[in-house]
């Protein structure tokens, strides 16, 4: 058995891998790119997230876990210090922490959605968003974005022209992009589980979700009007995402709009599996 610890931006997951799949995955929300200033992570924010590393460390030894790797993405690797951060987690766990960059978060978010196939992968995060295109077994087009659900959050609340606007801006580049449009990260499937009222969360279910653009367009619309209070009550809604969902809604709106997509499809396997397949673990 093999497990993977994804140290994100919004939340810490744990995914256990054995006989060729996964087994189990878990998320705990620790909110690692909340409260930074000068480019620096908050202690509390630090903290939180080297305790929830080092209990999905444990757990996945007493599962059995033969190796435990752990991967951190845009609120680490954009932080002046995330050395420390990385200190804190090797002393608790004995953990080195694999710092990927934008591009590398990429090619994780594509590999575990297309498993090595062609199409467009959106990866909606808490502190960056990924886009990447691959054709014919080839990358055409990949970035990082510098901006995700947390960080929207945190610039614009919950004022639906500011978000708008915004996020009109940092996606002014993209175009159109020839492929099926795949979403992966904890906005796209929120919106799955939304879109289909899951009162549990359903991996098989979230799996293949289809989105319309007009799905995606009225649930954005719907998240806006809203309070954070009256989202926590929809059927789906997973309540420590209630803040930044609207957000990260219109995230990946933009970004499908963008790439004259009809729709997206939601893919519950992302860069956890994607780690295993790039590292050459699996």
């Amino acid at each position: 058995m093999i497990a993977v610890i994804d140290i994100g931006s919004n939340s810490v997951r744990l995914m256990l891998w054995a006989n060729g799949k996964t087994i189990l995955k878990k998320i705990l929300t620790t909110r690692l790119g909340a409260g930074m200033e000068n480019r620096c992570l908050a202690k509390p924010s630090m903290e939180r997230s080297a305790e929830a590393v080092s209990f999905f460390y444990r757990e996945a030894i007493a599962f059995g876990a033969e190796q435990v790797f752990a991967f951190a993405t845009a609120a680490v690797r954009s932080a002046e210090n995330r050395d420390e951060f990385v200190a804190l987690v090797k002393d608790l766990t004995g953990l080195v922490i694999d710092v990927v960059s934008g591009g590398e978060e990429a090619e994780l978010a594509a590999l575990g959605a297309l498993q090595n196939g062609d199409g467009i992968v959106i990866d909606v995060g808490g502190a960056s968003s990924e886009v990447i295109c691959v054709q014919k077994g080839g990358t055409v087009f990949a970035k990082s974005f510098p901006i995700g659900a947390v960080t929207l959050r945190e610039r614009c609340r919950d004022d639906e022209a500011c978000t708008k606007r915004f996020v009109r801006t940092v996606f002014e580049e993209l175009t159109k992009m020839q492929g099926n449009v795949y979403a992966v990260g904890g906005t796209a499937t929120a919106l799955a589980c939304l879109r289909l009222e899951l009162k549990e969360y359903d991996a098989e279910r979230v799996q293949n979700c289809f989105i319309s653009k007009s799905g995606l367009h009225s649930l954005t619309e719907k998240l806006f009007s809203l309070t954070v209070e009256e989202r926590k009550k929809l059927i789906g809604m997973e309540e420590s995402r209630a803040d930044v969902i609207a957000g990260g809604a219109c995230i990946l709106t933009e970004i499908a709009d963008k790439l004259g997509a009809d729709g997206i499809t939601v893919s519950d396997r992302d860069n956890l599996e994607g780690y295993l397949y790039a590292r050459g673990i699996v």
